[in-house]
């Protein structure tokens, strides 16, 4: 019996490699899911909405407060042999949101204050 299911089990993955083997489908040159993520044909990708949003904020508003500060410049931005540190992030943070003018009305929290079921 073990003999049988042995010799039945080789015969049928012989017959699936050797069909396999023998009579290709679709060649990789007419595989549009292979083209599609091949290197040589690839496409540029259109950003999406997260990406545009980030690198406006980065263009805009981080590079005019942040990057511009005398103080940052002369404590990081001179000195470019250097590794990235948190302290430099939570030093670039602390100018920026200095910088960025709030307003009550803009506020996330008095927002949700404001409103009936959250608030008061």
């Amino acid at each position: 019996m073990k003999q049988l299911i042995k010799t039945s089990a080789t015969i049928l993955l012989f017959t699936l490699f050797t069909g396999c083997v023998t009579n290709p489908k679709v060649t990789p040159s007419q595989n549009r899911v292979l083209n599609s993520i091949s290197k040589s044909n690839a496409q540029k990708k259109e950003s999406y909405f997260l990406q545009k949003q980030t690198d406006a904020f980065l263009k805009k508003e981080w590079k005019e407060n942040v990057l511009e500060d005398k103080e940052i410049q002369e404590k990081y931005e001179k000195n470019k042999n250097r590794g990235f540190s948190l302290q430099e992030y939570v030093d670039k943070v602390e100018v920026y949101s200095t910088k960025k003018e709030k307003s009550a009305t803009s506020s996330n929290v008095s927002k949700l204050q404001t409103m009936p079921v959250i608030g008061k």
